[in-house]
């Protein structure tokens, strides 16, 4: 556990994260920032990593997977324009600060993450937060949530057709897969890092009457998402 020392010194780099680094460009939405000073990022970086908590960029979680620097988190989190209506698939759990951003602003999160590891270490320290309205799943997130789900009445699996207010992406993938286009419901949308160079570009791409609208917020970098329609290992 920190001491009051630490606490102190987080308490003070948060308050400069959110001054400089996010309202000092162009993070406006108030709940996003009221989300982002809420939420303590040393719980999600590992130890050794702890005082570069609220520096403004990514930091390594192991598994060569990244914590993203905290601009983009409320970047991305801004541009999808969430509410507490919303149901949100987050594709790429990893530390789970993401996946903590998004469960302030909806009514559910359901995250995938490919490494076990991860999705344990992240629901370990949500539940340590008391953050109880996320549904986890170890796949492949390229491909959509699973269409199979418990019944608690039933006490079996059953076939069910998984529909999402808005899908993030936060990993790269080098086109918006169709799966997750699909399961994206009519007027949703969805925030992608896409591109197969080491330099992506950020999409916000918008479902409406079946048909797809895509809008460039900015080039970004991205560990790839790997999986049938992402990227091959």
């Amino acid at each position: 556990m920190c001491g009051k020392g630490n606490r102190d010194r987080f308490a003070k780099a948060q308050e400069r994260m959110l001054r400089l680094d996010l309202k000092g460009r162009d993070i406006a939405d108030p709940d996003v920032l009221r989300v982002m000073g809420q939420i303590r990022r040393e719980e999600f970086v590992p130890q050794n990593y702890e005082l570069q908590a609220y520096s403004d960029s990514p930091l390594p979680i192991g598994m060569g997977q990244t914590i993203s620097q905290p601009y983009i988190v409320a970047l991305m989190t801004q541009e999808l324009r969430l509410n507490r209506d919303c149901e949100a698939l987050e594709v790429g759990t990893g530390s789970g600060y993401q996946t903590a951003v998004l469960s302030k602003l909806v009514k559910r999160v359901y995250t995938m993450e490919r490494f076990g590891q991860l999705s344990e270490s992240a629901q370990a320290v949500l539940g340590r937060l008391g953050i109880d309205n996320v549904e986890f799943c170890v796949d492949d997130g390229s491909s959509g949530w699973p269409q199979e789900r418990w019944d608690d009445k039933l006490e079996r699996m059953v076939e069910w057709q998984p529909r999402f207010d808005r899908i993030m992406i936060t990993a790269a993938v080098p086109k918006i897969p169709d799966p997750l286009l699909e399961q994206l419901k009519e007027g949703g949308l969805i925030i992608a890092p896409v591109g197969i160079s080491g330099v992506q570009e950020l999409i916000v791409a918008e479902k409406k009457e079946q048909e797809i609208t895509k809008r460039f917020i900015c080039d970004v970098r991205f560990v790839k998402l790997f999986g049938e329609h992402g990227f091959e290992e």
